[in-house]
């Protein structure tokens, strides 16, 4: 059975299509559908009740709504909480979020492993095992505010987002534009581009199409005054 939860607009098109629904009736119900997910963080078929009794019994005997295993969680005195993710292939990455006053940014990892070795940091000690899905991305908010309980809160705890967790996001650039779409959808998780934060280690051929196609902010890892000692720290 698959997943419905971190799927984007055009992914929960191709769904109803598989389900058969008119093609008058497929803008409505993936709007339906958005809203439980993105809005109310439905967690199963059954909770979306203006969904007809029969339409949801058809859509629960291929999908529902389960999120990525969390295998470890671990919080700290100030409040920092840390996910160990576990996906079907039992590949694991980690999520962080951060609270600091009236901030509350979420670190959100954009693969498994790294291709890059920038010697301060622990991911470029690990292989790059594949890239994420653009639902592995989004499923990341979706268990934080699950853990969070910020679903029912009327102020949230995730004000931003920050691509920097496990991995180089400018090299997954396709997942990583689809997630922040999913982020900053107004009729959904509704956080605005300009608290979504791109941070890349530096691939340039990739920064303008960033800038054109994902609008996001970005953030561009230095770490040294000049290119030689750059070049042996980040590489």
């Amino acid at each position: 059975m698959e997943s419905l939860s971190g799927l984007n607009r055009e992914e929960l098109k191709i769904v109803m299509g598989i389900m058969e629904v008119p093609e008058k009736q497929i803008n409505m119900r993936v709007n339906q559908i958005w809203n439980w997910m993105y809005v109310k963080g439905a967690q199963s078929v059954d909770e979306m009740t203006d969904l007809s009794k029969n339409f949801r019994t058809e859509v629960s005997k291929k999908y529902n709504l389960v999120r990525p295993i969390i295998s470890k969680n671990e919080i700290s005195s100030d409040g920092t909480q840390k996910w160990l993710i576990k996906f079907l292939d039992n590949s694991e990455i980690e999520t962080v979020f951060i609270p600091d006053g009236d901030r509350g940014t979420l670190c959100v990892s954009s693969q498994v492993g790294c291709t890059l070795n920038c010697t301060f940091c622990h991911t470029g000690t690990q292989k790059l095992v594949r890239n994420l899905t653009s639902q592995e991305i989004i499923n990341q908010i979706m268990i934080a505010k699950d853990s969070l309980n910020e679903w029912t809160k009327e102020k949230r705890d995730i004000t931003n987002i920050v691509m920097m967790g496990m991995g180089e996001p400018l090299y997954n650039f396709d997942n990583v534009k689809s997630g922040i779409q999913v982020f900053s959808d107004d009729a959904g998780l509704s956080i605005s581009k300009r608290r979504i934060t791109l941070s890349t280690s530096g691939i340039v051929p990739k920064i303008e199409d960033a800038g054109n196609e994902i609008g996001s902010m970005l953030a561009i890892s230095l770490h040294a005054t000049n290119n030689d000692l750059r070049d042996k720290l980040v590489q």
